[in-house]
C-alpha cells in the first residue's frame, strides 16, 4: 500500500459499519487502519506455495485421560449431602408452570 487512507476513506469505512466516528478518531483510525493494510500487503506477498493450509500451528493431542470403570460412591453418601431427598432422590424445586 503505497498511501495511508485517507480520513474519507475511514470515514466511508466507518459509515458502513454504522459506526459515529468524531474528527480525532477519523485521523488515529486512518493511520491504524493503513498500518493494518501495510501488514496485510506484506503477508500477502509472503512465498506460502510449499506451505500447507492448517487451522493450528501445531499438531494437537487429546490430553485428556482415558475413561476407566470405577467404583461409585454409595448412594447414601450422596443422598446425604444433599440439601434435600425424596424417596432415595434428590428433591429440586418444582420448575414454574409445571403441573405437580
Amino acid at each position: 500500500m503505497n498511501e495511508p487512507l485517507s480520513k474519507d476513506a475511514v470515514a466511508h469505512i466507518a459509515r458502513l459499519a454504522r459506526l459515529e466516528l468524531g474528527e480525532e478518531e477519523l485521523s488515529r483510525f486512518a493511520g491504524q487502519l493503513s498500518a493494518v493494510l501495510e501488514h496485510v500487503e506484506a503477508i500477502q506477498k509472503l512465498d506460502t506455495a510449499d506451505v500447507l493450509p492448517t487451522s493450528h500451528p501445531f499438531e494437537l493431542v487429546n490430553v485428556l485421560r482415558d475413561d476407566e470403570r470405577a467404583a461409585c460412591l454409595p448412594r447414601e453418601a450422596v443422598l446425604a449431602a444433599a440439601p434435600a431427598t425424596e424417596g432415595g432422590r434428590f428433591r429440586v424445586p418444582r420448575i414454574l408452570g409445571e403441573a405437580p
